[in-house]
C-alpha cells in the first residue's frame, strides 16, 4: 500500500502542529542531573538531593515522598510499584514493591451467587485495597543502594505536607469534583479542605498535617514506622472499622523485592524492564522484537501500514500476556525466556497479514498468532546512575478513602487480580490461573518503568501511566527514539495508539490520525475508537559521549516538570 496524498498533508501538518506548539514540553538540558516527574515541586525535591551530594537512589526516594504530597492523584504511600535501576557500572537491577493480596482474601472475594462480579466490588471499597509496598519498596532501594541519611530524604516530604506548599488549578479543579460527588466520596470531599474547612483556593497555601505525622514516623523509624507501631495500628483500625479486611499482620508480613530486569536488545541498544508481576517489561521487548522484523525503509511514520503492524504486534503481545503472566512466586513456570526471544517474536510476526487485521480469540488467547491512575518519574545523576520508577494507585486518588488520622489515600489495586476464576470474555475480563487471588500474592500489573542503554549506559529512561495503555505508550514512545531517531519531547508529544488484544479495539488519540487513514484502518477489518489522550510520559535521554542530560515531561501533566542542574 502506498503513502495517500492526504495521509502526507496530514502528517505534515501535524508535524508543523507539533513544531508550533513545541514550548509545551520545551525539552530542558543538564550536565549533572535530572528528574523529570509529573509535579515541579517534586522534580525539584529530587534535584535538591543530587545537589547535595546524594546519588539517582537518594533522588527517587526524595521525589518519591514528594509525590506524595504534592501529586496525591498517584503519588503514594497508600500504593506500591516498581523501580528499575541501570548503575554507572552497567549493572541493571530492579525493586519490586507490587501491594499484596491481604491474608484473608479469596479467589471468589469479588463475586455474588451466581458467579459475577457484585457492583464493581473489586474496585470500590476497601476489599479492593491492597496491603501498600511503597514505603518498603523505598526503604530497600536506600538501605542496598542510598547514600544520605534516610532521614534526610523524608524530611522535604514532612516540610511540604506540614508548612505547605501552593495550591494548583488541577487540584483545585479535582477538589471540586469531589465535593460535587460528597455522598460517594466523603472522605476526598473534606481532604483539600484549608484549616477553615473549606476548599482550599488555588495559590493559597495548602497544608496536610495528619500526613506530616505518618511521614514523621516513617522518616524515624524508616520500614518499620509504616509496618509496624502506631500507623499500623491505625490502618488496621480504619479497616475494620470500614469493611477492610488488612491487619496489623498483614502489614507486618510484607515485604519488598529486588529482582533480576529482563532484558532485550534493539539494533544494538540493550532494553532493561521490570519483570513479573509487571507485564511490562516482557510485553515491551515482546513487541520490540517484532519491530525488528519490520522493513522500515518502506513504511512511513504514522500512515496505515504503521499503525497496522503496530497495533498487530500489541494484539499479539497482550495475548501471551493475559494467559501467562502473574506473580512468580506463585507462577514459576512462566514461559518468559520463550517469550523474550527473537525466535517466538518471528513466529508472530510470519502470521501477521499485512492486508487484514487479525481476530482476538478469547477461547485460544496467543496460540493463533504462533488497567487507573499511576505516575512515573525517571533520575539520572552526575555519575550515570539512572532510574525509571512507576508507582500507583491504580485508579484516579485510588480508592477514594484513607483515614483522617492517617492523611493518605488508599490504593484499588484488588482489581488488577482476575476476578472471576476461569472466565475469559471479548471485552475486558480476563480469568487465567496466573493472575487469580491469593493470600499474599501480588496482582499482575502494566507499569513499564524502562532503561535503554547504549555500550553500558544509560541512552533512554521512560515510563507512564494509564492502566493497561501503560505497556503501548512506553513501546511507542521507545520506538519513536531508537527506530525513528526523535528527539524525547517529540516522541513524548507524537500519536500514540493502543491495542489490547481484548477487547478487540484499536484505540487512537483524537486529531491526531488522519480521516485517511481511520477508513484505510477499518477497511483492513479494524474496529476504531477515538481517546482523549493516551499515557503522560516523563522521558530522560542521555549523551554519555558529550555528557549531555536531556528531560521532557508530557504536556498532558501542566503541573509535571524537568530539573536538571
Amino acid at each position: 500500500m502506498k503513502l495517500h496524498f492526504k495521509q502526507f498533508i496530514f502528517s505534515l501538518l501535524t508535524l508543523i502542529f507539533l513544531l508550533t506548539t513545541s514550548q509545551l514540553v520545551a525539552q530542558t538540558y543538564a550536565k549533572n542531573g535530572m528528574v523529570v516527574s509529573a509535579s515541579k515541586i517534586a522534580s525539584q525535591t529530587g534535584v535538591d538531593v543530587l545537589k547535595q551530594g546524594g546519588n539517582a537512589v537518594d533522588a527517587t526516594i526524595a521525589t518519591a515522598f514528594a509525590l506524595t504530597v504534592t501529586h496525591p492523584t498517584a503519588g503514594n504511600i497508600g500504593g506500591g510499584g516498581f523501580i528499575v535501576f541501570l548503575n554507572s557500572e552497567g549493572e541493571a537491577t530492579t525493586i519490586d514493591f507490587r501491594e499484596k493480596a491481604p491474608l484473608a482474601s479469596s479467589e471468589t472475594m469479588f463475586l455474588d451467587e451466581n458467579g459475577n462480579i457484585k457492583d464493581n466490588s473489586n474496585h470500590k471499597g476497601l476489599l479492593a485495597v491492597g496491603v501498600p509496598g511503597t514505603v518498603a519498596g523505598l526503604y530497600l532501594a536506600h538501605q542496598k543502594y542510598g547514600k544520605l541519611p534516610w532521614k534526610d530524604l523524608v524530611q522535604p516530604a514532612v516540610d511540604l505536607a506540614e508548612k505547605g506548599f501552593e495550591f494548583n488549578w488541577t487540584l483545585y479543579g479535582n477538589a471540586l469534583n469531589f465535593k460535587r460527588q460528597e455522598a460517594d466520596y466523603p472522605f476526598m470531599a473534606t481532604y483539600f479542605n484549608n484549616d477553615k474547612g473549606e476548599i482550599t483556593q488555588p495559590n493559597e497555601v495548602w497544608k496536610q498535617q495528619a500526613l506530616a505525622n505518618t511521614l514523621k514516623q516513617i522518616r524515624d523509624k524508616g520500614r518499620d514506622g509504616f509496618y509496624k507501631g502506631k500507623v499500623a495500628k491505625k490502618i488496621e483500625s480504619y479497616m475494620k472499622a470500614n469493611g477492610g479486611i488488612i491487619t496489623t499482620e498483614d502489614l507486618e508480613k510484607y515485604d519488598a523485592i529486588e529482582r533480576k530486569p529482563v532484558k532485550g536488545t534493539y539494533k544494538g541498544y540493550d532494553i532493561y524492564g521490570m519483570p513479573p508481576p509487571s507485564s511490562g517489561g516482557a510485553t515491551l521487548i515482546q513487541m520490540m522484537n517484532t519491530m525488528e522484523l519490520v522493513d522500515w525503509e518502506n513504511i512511513e511514520f504514522n500512515s496505515t501500514e504503521y499503525v497496522h503492524v503496530v497495533a498487530e504486534a500489541m494484539r499479539r503481545a497482550y495475548a501471551d500476556r493475559a494467559e501467562h503472566l502473574g506473580d512468580p512466586d506463585f507462577n514459576p513456570d512462566m514461559p518468559i525466556d520463550r517469550l523474550l526471544s527473537k525466535k517466538h517474536a518471528k513466529n508472530r510476526f510470519e502470521n501477521l497479514n499485512m492486508e487484514r487485521a487479525s481476530v482476538s480469540d478469547s477461547s485460544k488467547f496467543g496460540q493463533i498468532y504462533d488497567g487507573k491512575n499511576t505516575t512515573h518519574f525517571s533520575v539520572i545523576d552526575k555519575d550515570g546512575n539512572a532510574i525509571s520508577m512507576t508507582y500507583t494507585l491504580e485508579n484516579s486518588y485510588g480508592v477514594k478513602m484513607g483515614s483522617k488520622e492517617l492523611g493518605f489515600i488508599f490504593n484499588n489495586e484488588m482489581g488488577d487480580f482476575n476476578p472471576v476464576p476461569g472466565v475469559t470474555t471479548s471485552g475486558w475480563q480476563i480469568g487465567t490461573k496466573p493472575n487469580l487471588i491469593a493470600p499474599q500474592k501480588r496482582m499482575l500489573s502494566s507499569m513499564t518503568p524502562t532503561i535503554v542503554a547504549k555500550d553500558g549506559k544509560p541512552y533512554l529512561l521512560i515510563g507512564s501511566p494509564g492502566g493497561r495503555t501503560i505497556i503501548n505508550t512506553v513501546f511507542q514512545t521507545t520506538l519513536n527514539v531508537l527506530e525513528f531517531d526523535m528527539r524525547i519531547d517529540k516522541a513524548i508529544e507524537a500519536m500514540k495508539i493502543h491495542h489490547q488484544w481484548s477487547p478487540d479495539v484499536l484505540q487512537y488519540e483524537r486529531h491526531l490520525m488522519s480521516p485517511d487513514t481511520r477508513k484505510a484502518l477499518e477497511a483492513m477489518g479494524h474496529t476504531l475508537r477515538a481517546t482523549g489522550g493516551l499515557g503522560a510520559l516523563m522521558g530522560i535521554t542521555y549523551d554519555a559521549k558529550n555528557n549531555i542530560i536531556t528531560g521532557a515531561a508530557d504536556s498532558s501533566r501542566p503541573e509535571g516538570a524537568a530539573i536538571g542542574y
